[in-house]
């Protein structure tokens, strides 16, 4: 694992910056990335206090300006931009904060760190954009039509500019401390561990689970492999588990005597069975997931058991 992520000897003292550093994703890469002795500046719209010696800069990155003056002033090694609008509703309303927030900050990202010769650039893409592995599906919210349109800045700025950017688009991404406590896995085990029955929907959903280290062992092996430059990677298990799966699955770690209630919240429009294409992440990075479905979920409900007063969004 070492050797594929570059090794301390490759991160040390190297800068990087994680825009998005505060959030699920970014907060377990900019813990790794000062584990293995980068330099991390990190990127929130509000000042943060620092949790793993990064840097943090207070930045809003729809602002182009301010983002050409942040890259100017950091001037990263490699950037990995993470940060964004993240809301899969199928909502009017969030059409506008989605392709502002996705869109023109990814935008921006890319054109500020085109003129900072050899930095790298990581982007975090959506499965739900049409790909192979769902059949080219249409974008099903518009939060993933976002993410589409930016995947295809990123490659417009590879193609015409040599912009080195590498894009990867995880399937759902699930394990310890993540805040938004809507999504299922948070959600459930949270409830459990409080002694509720959690409201769900149908659970008939089909996703692809994968484990957050894994997901920051993608973005760290892509960042030193050079053949990944203009490349779109899909990063997840291949495999289609259903939420209703997922959820006794929880159960059963738990040792709860309950029993979910299914089919207590509507189940979202639109929604089509995502599994990851994982064929060109091995091939080009050597990368596969470490962490299987069941262990993943161990872990991650002994995390929310060792952190009861956590306070989730």
């Amino acid at each position: 694992m070492g050797q594929r992520l570059g090794g301390t000897s490759f991160w040390s003292g190297r800068r990087a910056l994680v825009t998005g550093a505060g959030g699920f994703i970014g907060s377990h890469l900019t813990r790794r990335l000062h584990l293995l002795g980068a330099d991390v500046h990190a990127v929130s719209r509000h000042p943060r206090d620092s949790g793993y010696g990064e840097k943090w800069h207070p930045v809003d990155l729809c602002d182009a300006g301010a983002t050409a003056a942040l890259v100017e002033t950091v001037r990263p090694e490699v950037v990995f931009h993470l940060a964004g609008e993240v809301n899969g509703a199928r909502d009017p309303g969030i059409v506008a904060p989605t392709l502002h927030n996705n869109l023109g900050s990814t935008v921006n990202v890319l054109a500020a760190v085109t003129e900072i010769p050899g930095a790298r650039v990581l982007l975090t893409g959506s499965s739900e954009e049409p790909r192979p592995g769902n059949g080219h599906a249409a974008p099903s919210s518009p939060y993933a039509m976002a993410k589409w349109a930016a995947t295809g800045y990123a490659e417009l700025f590879h193609r015409l500019w040599d912009a080195p950017v590498t894009v990867l688009r995880p399937t759902m991404v699930y394990g310890p401390a993540q805040r938004d406590a809507s999504k299922v896995i948070p959600h459930v085990t949270l409830s459990l561990l409080a002694g509720r029955s959690p409201g769900l929907t149908s659970g008939t959903k089909l996703a692809d689970w994968i484990y957050v280290d894994d997901v920051v062992d993608a973005f760290l092996t892509a960042a030193v492999a050079d053949d990944t430059i203009g490349r779109v990677l899909d990063i997840g298990t291949g495999t289609k588990t259903s939420v209703r799966q997922v959820v006794e699955l929880l159960f059963q770690i738990v040792g709860s005597p309950l029993r979910p209630r299914f089919g207590v919240i509507a189940d979202r429009p639109g929604d089509i069975p995502q599994a990851a294409d994982i064929a060109l992440a091995a091939d080009l990075l050597g990368w596969r997931p470490a962490v299987d479905l069941k262990d993943g979920l161990q872990r991650t409900v002994a995390w929310y058991a060792e952190h009861m007063s956590y306070e989730p969004l």
